[in-house]
């Protein structure tokens, strides 16, 4: 039974039951057969839950795991990747949401097919899927294994089948509707949580100031060199803000929350609201890896691998009864995740791959290819697994490197598509498939940088956010050489969807009043923390 007493396992079951009726509740009305109640909860969400469920599918294995790993390895900059991902909600807010809510799209493959072809959709389709089976599914279930492992002493496989399953079989049952509301439960675990993880172990160390006087100054730092290896100050602002606009603002596991809003309105409050939660990680995810790593080195904690930090934190500091509650916190946001992406992709392959081949499909046929689709993603996941180490040591970074590779040409169409009326979907294919092309190279390369030499291995070798940047450069360019080239879009490709600067009608971009102060609010936030951790 690993580190938790009989106390912390019925807080555990408790939490379990808990999350399977709250689940369960939805899927039992009849409205919940139609494909939009299924796949985006009637379009009828209000902000908080939005806001919330965005928070929690995001908060999952790269941040209980990775990012409190990252924080053990005093890597305080992996942190930016949260606090710049703000930014991409206010921009998710006020500049994609009109668009995507008044075309009435179920996905973003759809949204490009509306905007340019049905090739550029089928593109988007399929990067997705694999995109969720490399950076999410996969790592999902790796944390949940190693959750089980270090806090639980179950063999690793047995727990992330454990999670896998638990996750999978309210995902299929519920679909979104299911997912948002277990995600506003799991909010309020996660956070809570993860707070009495950092008072407690801030007072196990002897306050901030101790925990201050131990590290070097560079581990309490948002900030390194253009030079560092990892984290450099160029690639955080720029490499970062590309992987948060494809992240955020076009990614179906994120905007699939704002498509359920019942308006805009709605949706954009939701996204500032999760933007302001967007802060908290710093402080429940990478303070508590900093603890862990001081409190090892004086002998008082151990774990053979940094990712292993928070959970070996939780079973050695907390009393019985707390430790089941926040390994409850540990489990919902690994599950939250899971259960986003799963909803995610049985979205994607229903949508848009199987009602492309079979448009006239009954809604029974749809939901039950999306639930088929649930479950080969589970089993691509666990296969993926033993992959990871040849990236990526870290979990956290491991997700940021691979989404560097396939990022930039999608957020290359999105943003070059809104902003730019000429855009053409010959430009817009062309920098989808070499930019496809530029980034499956270099993860190739990279996973055998090994044997590589010369040329190779200085492109193997750039920095995953200076790539990032760089492909994305590479990809408008193209986009708008081969757009300027070839003939423009018809009217059809643009009315609606294109951001129009003669005459623009800005009633979709009119925000109350309290939604202007909250924005502001969210980059003054962001300043303050800068400012303290530089």
């Amino acid at each position: 039974m690993g580190h938790l007493s009989l106390l912390d396992w019925s807080i555990i079951a408790a939490y379990f039951v808990a999350v399977f009726c709250i689940a369960f509740w939805p899927s039992s009305k009849r409205s919940n057969r139609e494909s939009e109640q299924y796949f985006l909860a009637g379009r009828n969400v209000g902000w908080f839950v939005i806001g919330a469920s965005i928070f929690a599918a995001n908060i999952g294995s790269d941040h209980v795991v990775g990012l409190a790993g990252s924080g053990a390895a005093g890597e305080m900059p992996a942190a930016q990747f949260e606090i710049l991902g703000s930014f991409s909600l206010l921009i998710l807010g006020w500049l994609f949401v009109p668009f995507y809510l008044k075309s009435g799209v179920f996905t973003m493959p759809e949204f490009l097919e509306r905007r340019f072809s049905s090739g550029a959709r089928l593109y988007l389709a399929v990067i997705s899927v694999i995109s969720y089976v490399l950076t999410k599914i996969s790592v999902t279930i790796a944390a949940g294994g190693i959750v089980f492992e270090t806090l639980m002493g179950v063999n690793f496989w047995t727990g992330a089948i454990i999670v896998t399953l638990a996750t999978g079989l309210y995902t299929i049952a519920g679909g979104l509707r299911a997912v948002l509301y277990t995600d506003v439960v799991q909010v309020v675990l996660i956070v809570g949580g993860s707070v009495l993880v950092t008072v407690i172990g801030l007072r196990e160390l002897g306050g901030w100031n101790e925990l201050k006087a131990s590290v070097e100054p560079s581990a309490l730092s948002l900030w390194r060199s253009a030079s560092d290896p990892t984290y450099p100050w160029t690639g955080l602002i720029f490499g970062t803000t590309i992987l948060g606009i494809w992240y955020w603002c076009t990614d179906q596991f994120i905007v699939q929350r704002a498509l359920s809003a019942r308006n805009i309105d709605e949706a954009r409050k939701g996204t500032i609201f999760a933007a302001l939660l967007k802060q908290l990680p710093l402080f429940i995810f990478i303070v508590p890896g900093l603890i862990a790593s001081v409190l090892t080195e004086r002998g008082l904690l151990h774990y053979d691998r940094t990712d292993q930090s928070l959970p070996a934190l939780v079973g050695t500091l907390l009393p019985a009864g707390i430790k089941g509650l926040v390994v409850a916190g540990l489990l919902a946001s690994l599950m939250s995740g899971l259960s986003a992406v799963f909803n995610s992709c049985a979205t994607v392959v229903t949508m848009d791959l199987y009602r492309k081949i079979v448009p006239n499909a009954s809604e029974h046929r749809l939901l039950r290819v999306g639930q088929l689709a649930t479950l080969a993603a589970v089993i691509l996941g666990l296969l993926w697994i033993p992959f990871i180490g040849a990236i990526s040591n870290g979990l956290f970074r491991y997700i940021q490197s691979v989404q560097s590779y396939i990022a930039p040409p999608i957020a290359a169409a999105f943003l070059v598509g809104v902003l730019w009326p000429r855009a053409n979907d010959k430009g817009a294919m062309a920098a989808l498939l070499v930019g496809f092309v530029v980034g499956a190279s270099r993860l190739f390369l990279e996973m055998n940088k090994a044997g590589l030499h010369g040329i190779w291995r200085e492109f193997a070798s750039i920095n995953f956010l200076h790539f990032a940047l760089l492909l994305f450069a590479l990809a408008v360019v193209i986009m708008v050489v081969v757009s300027l080239l070839t003939e423009a879009p018809p009217r059809e490709k643009t009315e609606g969807l294109v951001l129009h600067y003669d005459g623009l009608s800005l009633r979709g971009w009119r925000g109350t009043q309290m939604n202007h102060v909250l924005s502001l609010m969210v980059i003054a936030i962001v300043g303050i923390i800068w400012l303290c951790f530089s």
